[in-house]
């Protein structure tokens, strides 16, 4: 593998990122938005799996419930 000098580096990462393309403003609030809202329905969907879960183990184990 060829050692690249700093400068040679610093060239090709600005070539790289030259290439990326970038989300608009109305994009990143969005795919936030999305993000933010399926986190929240998982969070929801797994807290009420666990109380289930612990409900139906405390009948079985005859603890309550």
């Amino acid at each position: 593998m060829a050692k690249t000098s700093p400068a040679q580096f610093v060239r090709e990462v600005r070539q790289e990122l030259a290439k990326v393309t970038w989300p608009t403003r109305r994009e990143l609030f969005y795919t936030t938005l999305s993000v933010l809202v399926m986190s929240a329905l998982a969070a929801l969907f797994f807290f009420f799996t666990d109380l289930v879960i612990g409900w139906v183990i405390r009948l079985v184990m005859g603890l309550g419930g």
